[in-house]
């Protein structure tokens, strides 16, 4: 099993949960407002005058066999709309209840 933990801007939240059942992730934990900054490219996620934008982020638990499916369409959605921001990150679950 591995987890996938995505942060995104909030436009990209349809899009995410869509994706995820497609691909038969069923669960997830959500978080609405996050704040943040990419470390590469994009704009900050703040919540401020400034940078009034925020994030969201998703957290699934799947089978290995679908991780690479949802890394590849996740890409194609921050490929469409880079400025905007989305990361994923794999993590091993070593033991869940």
């Amino acid at each position: 099993m591995k987890a996938i933990f995505i942060s995104f801007d909030q436009a990209h939240y349809e899009r995410i949960i869509d994706l995820l059942e497609r691909n038969n992730c069923r669960g997830f934990t959500s978080w609405q407002q996050v704040m943040g900054r990419g470390s590469r490219t994009g704009e900050p996620h703040y919540g401020s005058h400034a940078w009034p934008s925020m994030a969201s982020a998703i957290m699934t638990v799947v089978d290995d066999s679908r991780v690479d499916n949802v890394l590849t369409r996740l890409k194609e959605i921050d490929d469409d709309r880079p400025k905007l921001g989305l990361r994923a990150f794999v993590w091993n679950i070593e033991k869940s209840i």
